[in-house]
């Protein structure tokens, strides 16, 4: 395994396996969040300074086909060229012979894009042969695409094998992993974790593991009505997995045997429906009336959360505290995402990982005051469960 701190790229063609899978605007089909191009600019620019030449290849969406024109990167390749300052080429079929004659001409300071390699099933189903073609594009590779390197896919795993001497890790995925690091394993106290979202069928084994880890324990969102309802409680129409009852009463169990401050929400926003507009109130979380549904924490409970979070040096947030898409119910993700900011500008190192965690720290434009702020959902989620990642076992092979 190489360093990209060290490596020699004067006169190399790096192909780099990008997350450039971003929104685009349904009728103008522009960018509509670049975080995760801006993200990878890093390694690419650096490869650019170095001398080298850039090969970028990703997926776009989940195509059938090639016939699939919505999902072909062609549409991105003006925008990546503004966010890198480069004029990005485009060199249609990643495995076709017009882009193989486009990346075997590219010189130094130069990037082109490959089409999408989703088009091929074989990208999906990781067929060698396939990623062998893909590899003739570059003189070393580099996986900088963390948000996939939990898929053992052609262009994020097995490609990886035709670079026996010449691969290693990007910028980006190098960042996550030293910050995932950081949290699990860094001997700084208190610890605490801020775990949320819908269901705890979805976080267990993240819970238990990260019981062995952290001081404190923030349990929220929709997940937080399951262990309230396991202690006896009423939670009326709130949103609950029955069938996970008695693990709720385990891990609280664990907790406390462990000594950890396991933190459940105390009083809570409720409303008649799902609705922004529904009527709403507060009650003590254990005393939710039939017919209204928890979609927020309330006040006591940011109170105290955000007491715990200050006072924390390591901060992990996985999952906001509840439905922060309605401007009615995010009172309490904000609450968490200020003391995380809060707690940050003292000092703490905070990690922001998660699909929905990262879109709120985003909706309330707080993501540069925080330490580090995930771009992989689905992996960052693996590696915390201690999973290791096929992307990042390849590159360490």
């Amino acid at each position: 395994m190489q360093s990209i701190h060290s490596y020699d790229f004067s006169g190399k063609r790096a192909l780099i396996r990008v997350d450039f899978n971003v929104p685009l605007d349904k009728q103008t089909k522009e960018v509509t969040d670049d975080t995760r191009i801006r993200a990878a600019a890093r390694t690419i620019q650096f490869i650019l300074k170095k001398g080298g030449s850039v090969v970028l290849m990703s997926h776009l969406g989940r195509p059938k086909d090639a016939s699939d024109v919505e999902f072909s990167l062609q549409q991105i390749v003006a925008h990546t060229s503004k966010v890198l300052g480069v004029d990005v080429k485009f060199g249609g079929d990643c495995i076709g012979a017009e882009g193989l004659e486009m990346s075997k001409n590219l010189k130094a300071g130069e990037v082109l894009m490959l089409e999408n390699v989703r088009f091929y099933k074989q990208e999906t189903t990781g067929t060698e042969s396939f990623a062998e073609a893909l590899s003739k594009h570059g003189d070393v590779y580099v996986n900088d695409a963390f948000g996939t390197a939990h898929r053992a896919h052609a262009s994020t795993t097995v490609v990886a094998k035709f670079f026996p001497n010449d691969k290693m890790f990007g910028f980006l995925l190098e960042g996550e992993i030293d910050s995932v690091d950081k949290v699990l394993n860094s001997t700084e106290k208190p610890l605490t974790a801020i775990v949320g979202g819908a269901k705890v069928s979805s976080k267990i084994t993240i819970i238990e593991r990260l019981l062995d880890k952290v001081d404190n324990l923030i349990v929220g969102g929709g997940m937080a009505y399951t262990f309230v309802k396991a202690k006896g409680g009423k939670v009326g129409n709130s949103l609950v997995e029955d069938d996970f009852l008695p693990m709720a009463l385990e891990i609280i169990k664990k907790a406390k045997d462990k000594g950890v401050n396991l933190y459940i929400p105390v009083d809570t926003v409720i409303a008649d429906g799902f609705s922004n507009d529904a009527n709403r109130q507060t009650v003590a979380i254990d005393e939710i009336p039939e017919g209204w549904m928890g979609l927020d924490v309330a006040t006591k409970t940011a109170k105290d959360c955000a007491e715990i979070i200050e006072n924390s040096r390591l901060i992990l947030w996985n999952g906001p505290m509840g439905v922060f898409e309605m401007e009615n119910f995010q009172a309490g993700t904000k609450a968490v995402a200020d003391a995380i900011v809060a707690a940050t500008s003292k000092g703490a190192f905070s990690l922001i990982g998660g699909g929905d965690s990262v879109a709120a720290i985003n909706k309330f434009n707080l993501a540069d005051k925080v330490s580090y702020v995930s771009t992989g959902g689905g992996a960052m989620l693996e590696y915390l469960e201690g999973i290791e990642l096929p992307g990042i076992i390849a590159i360490k092979a």
